[in-house]
């Protein structure tokens, strides 16, 4: 065995391993901290609460790493297609492993955190990652889908202050909902057009025509399912947002009113 293989898969599976322990590690963290309100959660609620920090945790790890190789990683920035993916993989090899972990926590808690949308997902993006670990393409593209991830932190922190019963239109509340919008906004369908716009430069070259049609195939339609997901939840994101903003412009509409009855 290769020794880019023997480090892809030793990566995969020391974050396989990683964030199962992690997962079960948070139970026990936050069950010794008794006024963070995790000991009043019930079980169902905890096993999500234990799965939204491991997927704060992954989506920090490789979404900061995804933006320095974005920037910095001059092999793939030089040729998105065929450019040496080592850093790459072990961001991709990290995000595999957490996939899998993930993947493995939700079949075994249907039940309670079981969502056909995050299977797809998952399996959509292992798919993809395959072909950028195994053959050593598309790292640049696969990198830059990746950066998506910088949304979920916000995602999953305004889950947090849900389930802990926080009053919606509290500061920490509307200020992490505005974040989730423009975040989730910029690096999940800002990004696409840019993705696309890109595979019509490349069409028909040299370089793309040796990627082969199976790789064609698995990049452009694994892209579209993601893509078509992320402007779904893009509405309900945008539609939950102009209500909490709407309920905020009434509340300051009847203030103003009672405090002019009371003048």
């Amino acid at each position: 065995m290769e020794a880019n293989a023997k480090m892809v898969i030793g990566t995969v599976c020391c974050s396989f391993v990683t964030f199962q322990l992690l997962f079960h590690f948070i139970s026990c963290w936050f069950s010794a901290r008794v006024s963070l309100g995790y000991n009043s959660l019930s079980t169902e609620k905890k096993i999500e609460w234990n799965s939204r920090v491991v997927s704060t945790c992954h989506s920090m790890l490789v979404g900061i790493f995804g933006l320095y190789l974005f920037f910095f990683d001059e092999a793939t920035i030089a040729d998105p297609l065929w450019g040496d993916p080592s850093l790459v993989k072990i961001n991709i090899s990290t995000a595999s492993g957490y996939l899998i972990s993930d993947l493995l926590i939700i079949l075994f808690n249907w039940k309670v955190i079981g969502d056909k949308f995050f299977i797809i997902h998952h399996c959509a993006g292992l798919i993809a990652y395959y072909f950028v670990l195994k053959i050593g393409v598309l790292a640049y593209i696969a990198n830059f889908r990746l950066l998506a991830e910088l949304s979920s932190p916000f995602v999953n922190q305004r889950w947090f202050f849900e389930v802990l019963k926080y009053p919606k239109f509290s500061k920490v509340n509307v200020i992490n909902g505005i974040l989730m919008t423009v975040v989730f906004f910029i690096v999940r369908i800002i990004a696409i057009p840019p993705m696309y716009f890109y595979v019509y430069s490349v069409y028909g070259t040299e370089p793309y025509i040796r990627l082969g049609s199976v790789v064609h195939f698995v990049w452009i339609s694994s892209c579209i399912v993601l893509d078509v997901m992320n402007i779904m939840w893009m509405i309900k994101i945008t539609k939950g947002c102009m209500k909490v903003i709407s309920l905020i412009r009434q509340e300051k509409a009847k203030d103003s009113l009672q405090n002019g009855k009371l003048d």
